[in-house]
């Protein structure tokens, strides 16, 4: 056990021996927690290996974890990055000193145990008058959290000193901390720039200074097995108390009625809903409107569950916009990616073969406040320009399937994939539950914003699986003559090509004895009458 120190810095005139103190021990390779505007940070120099690899025995931290490195000017991180581009000096011009982190090629200089051993490297200039006043003093400061490996982030002083009492060399009480998460992180190495934690600085924010960022799939999902990270807070489990949580989708009715039926002893959830729950421990993480407050108070919450004694704790579902990314995303691993659904309105899968008019039925249930997942379009997002998903199919089809700029041949992946039927399942293997998957997500994200229902549009609804994933199935059918005639006008082609499109797919019969609900699309169609009988059993609350 250290004999940790423990200075006052709170004011940099008033405070300057204590702050001093602490430089001097970072200089001679020690490890000091140190306030930041985002949470606590326990710091050590950069380029001694030594002093870093004491950073992670402080922590009980694995090493292949990166670390973010803290400079007090911008020229600084020319001794820590090999490019820096013109990207990553709009950002710093707009953001910095604040909560931001830019991932950037790394300069050799910069020791693979403060990188994690990738070619890449985490800067950031912290805004916090004491952090970057000490930073000033010493060196560049490599510094994680301030808190035992994979526990809450410490936020307030008296985080910092249960924790690293006697496993670090001093503690800085500077107070609590402002922004509660930790910074948002975007890599720059790529094009485009991904960002892969988020935090203070919101997607939108960079978006207005350098244009298209895209969310890494990691943000609000586990990584895959075998994938490294490439920044900090993205390990699977992650910001977590003892206490075991379970994330609730739904309603505040839904929640309600939900956790009166459970047998978790602990609620979390926002300001004013406490009263709704008088025999479970209850912890709140600000309100349900203002995402800024639930990330100024999501770490104490954590800690506090603790602290009250809680064992099995079921919490509300925040919302992802803005600021609310950053609280959903330490939320879901607090929770180890735990969800549980309460929702009382459905999932419902709607499907039906090509000229049927799906599409008539889906403009309707729009209008009456049901959202709608295109399958469709989502299958042209993950084989756009970018998309993290190219690389999964070049990888089993060839990378001759991408052009130079990374771009997919359309033709070429329809030559590989449609020769036989072997290479078809192959694609069909590797698009599908991924379609589903993102179509899901989408489902409950608009669920938990009060859609009345939401709606998997899927011409391959059964054949992909994603109908066991629906409260219940909408099948839409029509005579032959008619989806003739809609396919000839809608798609401009010739009676012999819809014909051919049109024998490839399912009979009735395969639609009809899958679903609870048909739809005949005859002449004349009547949409409204048509879904009367789902709408009588699932949108009671919608007008005509």
């Amino acid at each position: 056990m250290k004999n940790t120190l423990k200075f006052k810095t709170y004011d940099i005139e008033k405070d300057d021996a204590d702050i001093r103190a602490a430089a001097a021990i970072l200089r001679d390779g020690g490890v000091v927690a140190i306030p930041t505007e985002t949470v606590y940070g326990l710091a050590a120099d950069a380029f001694n290996t030594e002093a870093v690899k004491n950073i992670f025995k402080a922590k009980g931290r694995p090493q292949d974890n990166p670390l973010i490195v803290h400079i007090a000017s911008f020229d600084r991180i020319y001794d820590i990055a090999r490019e820096v581009p013109e990207k990553a000096k709009k950002l710093a011009e707009a953001f910095w000193p604040g909560p931001l982190t830019m991932i950037l090629p790394k300069r050799d200089e910069v020791p693979d145990v403060t990188s994690g051993g990738l070619e890449t490297v985490a800067v950031r200039m912290p805004s916090h008058p004491i952090a970057h006043r000490i930073i000033e003093l010493s060196c560049p400061l490599a510094a994680p959290s301030a808190n035992i490996s994979g526990f809450p982030s410490p936020t307030a002083f008296e985080h910092v000193e249960a924790d690293m009492t006697g496993r670090a060399d001093a503690i800085c009480d500077g107070g609590n901390c402002d922004v509660g998460v930790e910074s948002t992180v975007i890599t720059l190495a790529c094009e485009p720039p991904v960002l892969l934690r988020p935090g203070g600085i919101t997607k939108k924010q960079l978006e207005s200074v350098i244009g298209e960022v895209r969310v890494a799939d990691a943000v609000l999902n586990p990584m895959k097995a075998g994938e490294s990270a490439p920044s900090p807070g993205m390990k699977y489990k992650h910001y977590a108390p003892k206490a075991e949580i379970s994330i609730v989708r739904g309603n505040l009715p839904e929640f309600i009625s939900f956790v009166s039926a459970s047998d978790a002893d602990a609620v979390l959830c926002f300001e004013g809903e406490e009263r709704h729950f008088p025999d479970k421990i209850t912890v709140t993480f600000g309100r349900e409107d203002d995402s800024l407050s639930q990330a100024q108070r999501l770490f104490d919450a954590l800690r506090e569950l603790d602290e009250k004694g809680a064992k099995k704790v079921l919490a509300r579902s925040p919302s992802k916009e803005d600021v609310g990314l950053a609280v959903c995303n330490r939320l879901y691993r607090a929770a180890a990616f735990r969800f549980l659904n309460a929702f009382k309105r459905p999932v419902v899968g709607l499907t039906g073969p090509t000229g049927a008019g799906k599409g008539y039925v889906a403009a309707y249930l729009a209008k009456k406040n049901c959202y709608i997942a295109d399958t469709d379009g989502i299958a042209r997002e993950l084989t756009a320009k970018g998309s993290p998903f190219l690389p999964v199919l070049a990888e089993t089809f060839g990378a001759d399937i991408l052009d130079a700029d990374g771009c997919l041949i359309r033709a070429k992946l329809a030559e590989k994939a449609f020769r036989d039927k072997d290479s078809q399942q192959k694609l069909n293997a590797l698009m599908h539950p991924e379609i589903i998957r993102i179509s899901l997500e989408r489902c409950y994200d608009a669920l938990d914003a009060g859609a009345a229902a939401a709606v998997i549009d899927a011409p391959l609804l059964f054949e992909s699986g994603g109908d066991r994933y629906c409260d219940t199935v909408i099948s839409v059918i029509a005579p032959k003559e008619i989806r003739l005639a809609r396919i000839k006008e809608r798609d401009g082609i010739s009676e012999e090509a819809a014909l051919l499109r049109m024998a490839a797919q399912h009979e009735d019969d395969f639609y009809i004895s899958r679903s609870e609900f048909v739809v005949r699309s005859y002449a004349p169609f009547d949409v409204a009458e048509e879904l009367r009988p789902f709408r009588e059993k699932y949108l009671r609350n919608q007008v005509d």
